[in-house]
C-alpha cells in the first residue's frame, strides 16, 4: 500500500503520525512511504532519518495525499486539508467526530474510508489507541494546573504540596479513567489533597487500592460534585465516553464558587468538554477567565511534549496501521473486531453509532463495498 505521513498544521501541534521506526517497519513489509518535508521536525525526527528507513520526501501536503492510499495523521484533518482528501481513501488517525459536525460531514461527501484511533476498543472496554496520550494529557493537566495556581500567572498563589503546617492545595478530578489516574499520580506525587469522583463503583474500588488511602473517592452524583468542585483549587475535567460527546457534569455555578484564582484543566475539551464553561483553547492561547477562574482548555495537550507523545503514539497505533496497510480496510475489519470499531466513517456514511446520534446523521452500519 501506498501511505502517506503528512506534517501535523494544528497550531502547536508538534507530533507526528509515524516514527522512523514505523516508516522503516512499513517498509520492510513491502509498502510505500511518502512523508512531507518536516513532518517530524517537532518531534526531533530529521527528513534524513525518515529517508535512511526508506521513506521518500515530499515537498507539500498535497503531494502527499495526492500519492496515497492510506494517510496516517495524530489530529483530525483541518479545513485547509478538506479538499485533499480522495474518495477511497483511508484516513488513520485521532478523530472526535462527535465534536465535529462539519468535518464528518466533508468525510461522508468524500467518501474517505475514516478510521478513528478513539474508538478502537478491546473487549474489556479499553482504548488501547487513546492510552498513551490519555496518560501524557492526565499528568500534564496536574502539572499545567500547578503551574496556573502560582501568582504570577493569575492563580491563587498555592503551592499543591503545602509545606510544614500549612494545608495544602485541593484537587478535584471528575472521572476515574486513565486521563484521572494519571492526573491524580502527578498530584499524589506533589503532595496534594487529592478527590477523584466517578459513576463505577468497582473502578473506586481499584483507585482505593492502587492509591492505599492517599486519595480521596467519591461516587460521581451531583450533590458530591458541587461540594468537591467549591473547596477545589485545581478541577481537573477527564470524563470520557467512547465515541460520544462527553456530559455536561460541571456547572458554570459550581465552578464561580471554586474562588478567584482556581484553575480549571478540562481535558474532555476534545470531546466537547465535561465543564459548562470550557471552550477549546490553542497553546498559543492557552488560557481565559470567567469570573476570576482560570480555564485551561488545549485540545492537543500532548502536542507541545511532542518527543514523548509521538513514541508513545506510534508504539500503540502501529499494530493497527499495519494489518490496514497489510489487508485494505475491509478485510482488517472483517478480521478484527476490535478494529471494526474504530471505522467511524465508510461509503460516505457514519457507521459509528455514537457518532451518528450525537451529531443528529444518519447512521448506517458498515457493509462492505
Amino acid at each position: 500500500m501506498i501511505i502517506g505521513v503528512p506534517k501535523e498544521i494544528k497550531i502547536s501541534e508538534n507530533r507526528v503520525g509515524l516514527t522512523e521506526a514505523g516508516v522503516q517497519q512499513l517498509v520492510a513489509e513491502g509498502h510505500t512511504l511518502y512523508v512531507e518535508k518536516d513532518a517530524g521536525v517537532g518531534s526531533l525526527i530529521s527528513n534524513e532519518q525518515y529517508e535512511a528507513a526508506g521513506a521518500k520526501i515530499l515537498d507539500t501536503k498535497k503531494e502527499v495525499y495526492e500519492k496515497s492510499q492510506m494517510i496516517i495523521k495524530v489530529k483530525e484533518p483541518l479545513p485547509d486539508e478538506y479538499d485533499l482528501m480522495q474518495e477511497n481513501q483511508i484516513m488513520y488517525t485521532y478523530l472526535h467526530l462527535a465534536a465535529e459536525p462539519k468535518l464528518t460531514k466533508v468525510l461522508c461527501e468524500r467518501k474517505v474510508k475514516a478510521v478513528a484511533y478513539v474508538t478502537i476498543q478491546m473487549p474489556d472496554g479499553s482504548l488501547p489507541l487513546l492510552t498513551p496520550m490519555s496518560e501524557v494529557a492526565g499528568r500534564m493537566a496536574t502539572q499545567i494546573g500547578a503551574y496556573y495556581l502560582q501568582k504570577d500567572h493569575g492563580g491563587k498563589g498555592i503551592l499543591l504540596g503545602g509545606v510544614t503546617g500549612v494545608a495544602r492545595g485541593k484537587v478535584a478530578i471528575i472521572g476515574g479513567g486513565v486521563v484521572g489516574v494519571n492526573a491524580a499520580k502527578m498530584a499524589v506525587g506533589l503532595g496534594a489533597d487529592v478527590t477523584i469522583l466517578d459513576v463505577n463503583r468497582n473502578r473506586l474500588e481499584y483507585l482505593d487500592h492502587i492509591f492505599q488511602g492517599r486519595i480521596h473517592t467519591l461516587y460521581s452524583n451531583m450533590q458530591n460534585i458541587e461540594q468537591t468542585v467549591e473547596q477545589s483549587d485545581l478541577l481537573v475535567g477527564a470524563v470520557l465516553i467512547t465515541g460520544a460527546k462527553a456530559p455536561t457534569l460541571v456547572t458554570k455555578d459550581m465552578v464561580t464558587r471554586m474562588g478567584q484564582g482556581s484553575v480549571v484543566v478540562d481535558v474532555a475539551v476534545d470531546q466537547g468538554g465535561c465543564i459548562e464553561t470550557c471552550k477549546p483553547t490553542s497553546h498559543q492561547n492557552p488560557t481565559f477567565e470567567i469570573d476570576g477562574v482560570i480555564h485551561y482548555c488545549v485540545p492537543n495537550m500532548p502536542g507541545v511534549v511532542a518527543r514523548t507523545s509521538t513514541y508513545a503514539l506510534t508504539s500503540a497505533t502501529f499494530k493497527y496501521g499495519s494489518i490496514i496497510a497489510q489487508m485494505g480496510v475491509e478485510d482488517a475489519v472483517a478480521k478484527d473486531p476490535c478494529l471494526m470499531k474504530g471505522l467511524n466513517v465508510y461509503n460516505g456514511a457514519v457507521c459509528y453509532e455514537p457518532v451518528a446520534r450525537d451529531l443528529g446523521m444518519e447512521y448506517k452500519p458498515y457493509k462492505p463495498n
